[in-house]
């Protein structure tokens, strides 16, 4: 669930009072940490939220969807509003919607209210992620910019690695309403914060696309909601038939208008440059494989083996903290070596990993066993972020970073809300139940598709062009090299 920040179109501001960086780097930066840990969080508690909601699996699945498909459909247009309203203003309205969602989260009592809660929590986010960057780097000094983008990117990466183990803490230290209710008195710190640190900057005041805005998110929600109701309703059932029929009509009116309008939402050019196309369809797969993986893997180690969500949580340190080491050191390797190569060994070490856990998947399997694939995944993971960040940008103008940068950001959450659909798909398929007697044996094949989606995303990496990575700025760079969440993660587990 991997969000990426985007890089400032040319701004106007206000003259600049003299602040200290560190008061600019914690303002951006603290909604932004709030956001990323929020995403695993939510990770961690979905069996203890199971089973307090009395939710059913395809609830469990819009728990995360809700917020995902918010995030990818309002993210692109959250960086237009900035630039037409003002970008700390559009930013500090994201914040207190995050915050009134988190509060409306935490008084679920129904599971329809938690769905609703979490999408309005995307959308709230889908103005902070985009945003937090690009009004980081317009309040320093060129001088002092790559410490700051360096600090912002740690930042973010932090709240994506302790994600499971504070939400584990929380849930067994309080209840599952206090991931939520963490978010409130922080999203009240952040607000004058932002006041006081930031500047409001502009960019180009382009028309809203709010026609493409409705078609591609109403597009993407009948898909995923066609998948998730395909075995309770029937896969030949006029609703399900329907939903996914009317679903690509809808994406394929979008790419007509996209193709027709003078101030789209997502530029089709881009998709001349082949780095940039093989890029997106990599960050899809990707996605789709990994986060689908983990929405499935997530739920054996609690409701399989038993163990506490803060058990959980540290046996995924593994897995969590690889990215971490990983992904600085490759972002230095990347202009040397180019894109392609990470990439590949990255996405094939994924591929390992879920295969292995896959085959090692059993009521009894021990600890020991799970380390080695988790590394296999994280060190993958580690792998391809900063060089499939480098991927879309490389051929990219000045002008054009921000949208390629948001569009990569928007294809990898819709491979994260299909990944999970299509995965609990097959899990249900099998015969699958929340139950330890019931789980594994259907979790195994749907494991088992999500490692193939892997496999499949190293084979089209090899059609990205060789060589070295040609100079990428260090912000534009930075801009999409944070882990997801998530934005994927996720980018972000979610």
């Amino acid at each position: 669930m991997t969000s990426t920040a985007t890089l400032p179109a040319p701004t106007t501001s206000a003259p600049r009072r003299r602040i200290p960086i560190w008061l600019g780097i914690l303002a951006a930066s603290l909604p932004m940490f709030m956001a990323t840990l929020d995403n695993l969080i939510m990770t961690s508690a979905l069996p203890v939220i199971r089973v307090d909601l009395n939710a059913s699996i395809s609830e469990l699945q819009w728990f995360v969807n809700a917020y995902t498909l918010s995030f990818a459909t309002f993210m692109l247009m959250a960086v237009a509003l900035g630039d037409r309203l003002g970008r700390r203003s559009v930013f500090i309205f994201g914040i207190a919607l995050f915050t009134a969602a988190s509060a409306f989260s935490a008084l679920s009592t129904e599971s329809w209210m938690l769905i609703v809660g979490r999408a309005f929590q995307g959308v709230g986010a889908a103005a902070l992620m985009p945003l937090s960057l690009t009004l980081l780097v317009g309040s320093v000094s060129t001088r002092l910019r790559p410490l700051a983008i360096g600090i912002w990117g740690g930042v973010s990466g932090l709240g994506v690695a302790l994600g499971p183990l504070i939400g584990g803490a929380v849930i067994e230290g309080w209840n599952w309403q206090a991931i939520f209710w963490l978010n409130v008195p922080v999203g009240i710190i952040s607000i004058p914060l932002v006041l006081i640190a930031l500047p409001n900057t502009f960019g180009a005041r382009l028309r809203a696309d709010v026609l493409g805005l409705v078609l591609v998110g109403s597009g993407v929600l009948a898909i995923v909601y066609g998948i998730i109701r395909g075995n309770d309703a029937g896969w030949s059932s006029l609703e399900v038939d329907g939903s996914l029929a009317a679903g690509a009509v809808l994406i394929a009116a979008f790419i007509f208008w996209e193709s027709r309008t003078s101030a789209p939402l997502l530029p089709l050019r881009l998709f001349r440059d082949r780095s940039f196309t093989v890029a997106n369809i990599i960050g899809i797969t990707f996605s789709f494989g990994i986060f689908g993986a983990v929405f499935i893997l997530i739920q054996f180690l609690q409701i399989v083996q038993g163990h506490s969500p803060l058990e959980a949580g540290v046996m995924t340190i593994p897995w969590t903290m690889a990215p971490l080491v990983v992904a600085p050191l490759t972002g230095f390797i990347t202009p040397r070596v180019g894109t392609r190569l990470p990439i590949i060994v990255g996405l094939a070490l994924q591929a390992v990993g879920i295969f292995w856990l896959a085959l090692i998947l059993s009521p009894d399997a021990s600890y020991a066993s799970m380390v080695g694939p988790f590394l296999f995944a994280g060190i993958g993971m580690g792998l391809v972020f900063a060089p499939s960040s480098t991927a879309v940008l490389v051929n990219m103008a000045p002008a054009d970073q921000a949208k390629a940068s948001g569009t990569n950001s928007v294809v990898r959450e819709i491979g994260v809300a299909l990944g999970i659909a299509v995965l609990t798909a097959v899990f249900t398929g099998h015969g699958g139940q929340l139950t330890p007697t019931g789980y594994v044996d259907a979790a195994i094949p749907a494991v088992t598709v999500g490692a193939a989606a892997l496999a499949l995303a190293a084979l089209v990496a090899f059609f990205l062009p060789s060589g070295r990575a040609h100079a990428v700025s260090a912000s534009a760079a930075a801009a999409t090299a944070t882990p997801p969440g998530a934005t994927p993660a996720p980018a972000h587990l979610r």
